[in-house]
């Protein structure tokens, strides 16, 4: 994989870092898939139970889309004759997007800094947000003409409501940490120099308990939102056959009647 996302899996955590700190880790080509193919591997590896999406650096969790690099493909394609210029929302924003969204593992997003465009998406994509107090968040998108991507017009109403996600796409603005929290796109606030070892304790701690409890919660969070009860109901009694069959529902009956802290094993 590229330079520019780190990826490493430690004790049933996956790593997975953006790393072009130099230009608030925007996402050229390269990091793109990158990331999508390292959201693939962390989905697929039975190994992994859990994920975390960082940023290297201090000032950014990921700006977006790398515009110098988007200008000159831009012109590209026009010399080209082509009419295809945002071919990168199906091949790598709607894939990462997916992947988070959908693998059968929690994703804790770090977010240490500014997240913009699909870096707001990316880190509201995820499962659990650990936010440092000096971060900020900004659609970004109507500031250069486009309209949202990276799975936004599907999280961000679902968080703060319709309206304010109209409002947030239709006027971008920047929306500090405190402010973001206020409106539920943060679950965790913490002091910037907490945040690598807070984001990595949350994350941890998912990776250490009940994958199959939290896969089927995961789904079910997302089907019940567009559902009618009686539909969701039936995801939970789906979801809690799953993991009622599973070796860590077995491992914590045991545990609760021993009265001692279960050790989960992830199946």
């Amino acid at each position: 994989m590229a330079d520019t996302v780190l990826y490493e899996v430690r004790d049933g955590l996956a790593t997975i870092t953006l790393n072009r700190p130099e230009a608030m880790n925007a996402l050229d080509v390269a990091t793109k898939v990158a990331l999508r193919d390292s959201l693939r591997e962390a989905a697929d590896d039975s190994a992994v139970r859990a994920v975390l999406l960082t940023a290297a650096g201090d000032r950014a969790f990921c700006v977006g889309q790398d515009l110098k690099e988007h200008v000159a493909l831009l012109a590209e394609a026009k010399a080209a004759g082509s009419t295809d210029t945002m071919r990168t929302v199906r091949e790598h924003y709607n894939p990462i997007a997916r992947a988070i969204t959908t693998m059968p593992k929690p994703v804790v997003a770090g977010v240490n800094g500014v997240a913009a465009g699909a870096g707001m998406g990316f880190a509201l994509a995820a499962d659990y947000r650990v936010v440092a107090e000096t971060a900020s968040f900004n659609t970004s998108f109507v500031g250069v003409a486009l309209a949202a991507d990276s799975g936004l017009s599907w999280t961000l109403p679902r968080m703060i409501g319709q309206g304010r996600a109209a409002d947030l796409l239709l006027f971008p603005r920047t929306v500090r940490a405190q402010e973001a929290y206020e409106l539920g796109m943060v679950n965790r606030l913490v002091p910037a120099a907490d945040l690598a070892g807070e984001a990595a304790a949350v994350a941890r701690a998912l990776a250490e308990g009940p994958t199959v409890a939290y896969a089927a919660i995961k789904e079910s969070l997302a089907y019940g939102t567009d559902h009618s009860l009686d539909e969701a109901l039936e995801k939970e009694d789906e979801g809690q056959s799953r993991a009622g069959a599973s070796e860590d529902h077995g491992l914590a009956v045991e545990a609760f009647l021993a009265k001692r802290k279960p050790r989960y094993l992830g199946r």
